[in-house]
C-alpha cells in the first residue's frame, strides 16, 4: 500500500462513525494493562502464602511487569510506527492472553518472576499502540482530547479498579484468577479490533535500530533496580555497578539517537519545555497514585484485616475520581490553562499522600475513601492533560513513538511508586522488635513481609502471635506514613516545577488538514 492509499483508508476511517467503537476497543486495552499493573496488590497475601517469596522477591514480583514495559515501550512505539500499531496491538494482545495463563499458573517465586516480565514484554505493545492510533484517527483537536481524556481515565482508572476486580476474584477463586480474567477480554479486543481499528504506519520509517532496543531497555530497568536496591540494602557494589551501567547504556542509546537518520526516539523533542515538563509531570502522577493504591492495598487487608473485595470497593472512589476528571481534562485545560490543570492535578495526588501520613489501623473507610478520590481526581486531571501536550507536539507520522514516551513515563512512574516508596516501606519494616519467645524462624518469616507475620502470627500461641502481629502491623503502618510523607513531598515540588515548565503551553483548536 503507497503512503497516499494508506492515508485515504486512515483518514475513511475517521470520517467513519465508528472511529468512537475503535476508541472502545482501545480503551479496553489500554484498561487491562493497567489493571494488570495493580491487580496484583490484593493478591499478594495469598500469593505469598502459596509460593513464599522473600521480600526481596515480592517486590520484584510486584513491580517487573512495569520494569520491563518501561524500558520497551520506546522501542515498541517505534516498532508499531514502522509495522503498523494495528497490527503490533493485535500481535500484543494474543501475547497477553498467552502469558497470562503462564502467570496464573507459575510454582514458585522466580517463575513467577519471569512470568510477569514476559507479560511486560506484551503489555509493551499495546500501549503505545493506543494512543498513536487516537492521533491518527481523531484529527480534530477538540474531538481528539475528548478521545485522550476518555483514554486517560481508563489508564488512570485502571491502576484503582485493579483492586475491585482482584477483591471480587479472591473472593471466590485462587490467586492465579486475577491473570486468566485476561483472557476472554484479549479475545473481544482481537476479534473486535481486527474489523474496527484503521492501520496506520509511519510511510517513511527507515529501519528499526536494535541495538537502540537493547539499550533502552538495560539502562532502564538497571538504573530503576539499583534506585531499588540502594533504598533497602544502601550503595553496595553490586548496586553502583548496575546504576553505573545503567547510566552508561541511557547516555549511549541518547547519543546513538542523535546520530542516526531514523532514531527510536527523537530525543531532540525534550528541548521543548513543555514536553520535558509534561512528561515529568506524567512520570511522578503515576508514582503517587500508583504507590498509593499498592501500599494501601496491603494496608486494608494485612492492618485493618479486611477481606480482598472490601479493601477494593474502599479504594474505588480513585477510579470514580479519575475518571470524572479525565473526562473534564481537555475542557479544563483550555478554560484555565495547561499549567493550572497539571500543578492542580499534581497538588491534589500529594493532598492525598499527605494524608495518608496520618492514617493508622483505626483510621475510618471515609477518611480513606476521601484521600482516594482526591488522588485519583488529580492523577485523572494531570496524566490527561500532559498525554495531550505530548501528543500534539509531534507529527502524527511519530505518534508511535511520542505516545511511548508518554507510556514510558506512566509505566516508569508505577515501577517506582511501588519500588522506591515500597523500599521507605521495607526499610523501615524490618526493623521493628519481635516480642520475647518469638522463635527464630517466625521472627524471620516476619521480618521478611507483613505477610509472611500474617503467616508466621498463625502458627504461635495466641497471645504470642496477637503481641507479633501487632508489632509488625504497627511497623508497616510506620513506613507507610513515611513513605506518604516522603511522596507528598516529591509531588508538591513537581506542582512547583510544572508550574514554571509548562508556562505558555496551550492545547490546540485548529482541525487538522
Amino acid at each position: 500500500m503507497t503512503s497516499t492509499d494508506q492515508k485515504a483508508t486512515v483518514d475513511g476511517a475517521i470520517r467513519a462513525p465508528g472511529r468512537w467503537l475503535a476508541l472502545a476497543v482501545l480503551v479496553l486495552a489500554v484498561l487491562l494493562v493497567a489493571v494488570d499493573a495493580t491487580v496484583l496488590g490484593l493478591a499478594t497475601p495469598f500469593l505469598s502464602e502459596d509460593l513464599q517469596p522473600t521480600g526481596t522477591q515480592l517486590l520484584w514480583i510486584g513491580d517487573v511487569y512495569s520494569f520491563v514495559i518501561a524500558g520497551l515501550l520506546v522501542s515498541m512505539g517505534s516498532l508499531g510506527d514502522r509495522i503498523g500499531r494495528k497490527k503490533l496491538l493485535l500481535i500484543g494482545a494474543m501475547a497477553f492472553g498467552a502469558v497470562s495463563v503462564l502467570n496464573a499458573y507459575a510454582t514458585s517465586p522466580e517463575m513467577m518472576i519471569v512470568a510477569r516480565a514476559l507479560l511486560g514484554v506484551a503489555g509493551a505493545t499495546l500501549m503505545p499502540s493506543t494512543l498513536a492510533l487516537i492521533r491518527n484517527i481523531f484529527h480534530d483537536p477538540k474531538e481528539r482530547s475528548v478521545a485522550v481524556g476518555i483514554w486517560g481515565a481508563a489508564a488512570s482508572a485502571g491502576a484503582a479498579v485493579g483492586p475491585v476486580v482482584g477483591g471480587f476474584l479472591l473472593e471466590h477463586f485462587w490467586w492465579g484468577s486475577v491473570f486468566l480474567i485476561n483472557l476472554p477480554v484479549m479475545a473481544v479486543l482481537v476479534v473486535v479490533g481486527v474489523k474496527l481499528l484503521p492501520e496506520s504506519r509511519d510511510p517513511n520509517p527507515g529501519p528499526w535500530d536494535l541495538v537502540s532496543v537493547v539499550l533502552s531497555l538495560v539502562g532502564i530497568v538497571a538504573v530503576v533496580y539499583a534506585i531499588k536496591e540502594a533504598a533497602v540494602h544502601g550503595f553496595t557494589a553490586d548496586v553502583a555497578a548496575a546504576g553505573a551501567i545503567g547510566a552508561g547504556a541511557l547516555y549511549w542509546f541518547v547519543r546513538r539517537q542523535l546520530t542516526l537518520p531514523s532514531p527510536l526516539l527523537d530525543v531532540r523533542l525534550f528541548h521543548h519545555r513543555g514536553f520535558s515538563g509534561a512528561v515529568l509531570a506524567d512520570l511522578l502522577t503515576i508514582l503517587g497514585l500508583s504507590g498509593l493504591v499498592f501500599f494501601l492495598s496491603q494496608f486494608l487487608q494485612l492492618v485493618q484485616m479486611r477481606t480482598p473485595l472490601e479493601a477494593g470497593l474502599i479504594e474505588l472512589p480513585a477510579a470514580v475520581g479519575a475518571v470524572g476528571a479525565g473526562l473534564m481534562a481537555g475542557h479544563l485545560a483550555r478554560r484555565a490553562s495547561v499549567r493550572s490543570a497539571v500543578s492542580g492535578g499534581l497538588t491534589a495526588v500529594g493532598l492525598a499522600l499527605a494524608a495518608c501520613t496520618a492514617i493508622t489501623a483505626s483510621t475510618g473507610i471515609l477518611a480513606q475513601s476521601l484521600a482516594l478520590f482526591l488522588g485519583g481526581m488529580g492523577a485523572g486531571l494531570a496524566f490527561t492533560v500532559t498525554a495531550d501536550v505530548i501528543l500534539s507536539s509531534v507529527p502524527k507520522e511519530q505518534a508511535g513513538a511520542a505516545s511511548a514516551v508518554s507510556e514510558t513515563a506512566y509505566e516508569l512512574g508505577a515501577a517506582l511508586g511501588i519500588a522506591l516508596l515500597g523500599s521507605v516501606v521495607t526499610s523501615l519494616y524490618r526493623g521493628f522488635d519481635t516480642p520475647a519467645g518469638v522463635p527464630a524462624d517466625a521472627a524471620a518469616a516476619a521480618h521478611e513481609s507483613l505477610g509472611g507475620a500474617v503467616e508466621a502470627a498463625k502458627s504461635l500461641p495466641g497471645e504470642e502471635g496477637a503481641a507479633m502481629l501487632s508489632a509488625a502491623q504497627d511497623a508497616f503502618t510506620g513506613g507507610f506514613q513515611t513513605a506518604a510523607g516522603v511522596g507528598a513531598a516529591v509531588l508538591f515540588a513537581t506542582a512547583v516545577a510544572a508550574w514554571f515548565l509548562l508556562r505558555g503551553q496551550k492545547l490546540e483548536d485548529g482541525v487538522e488538514h
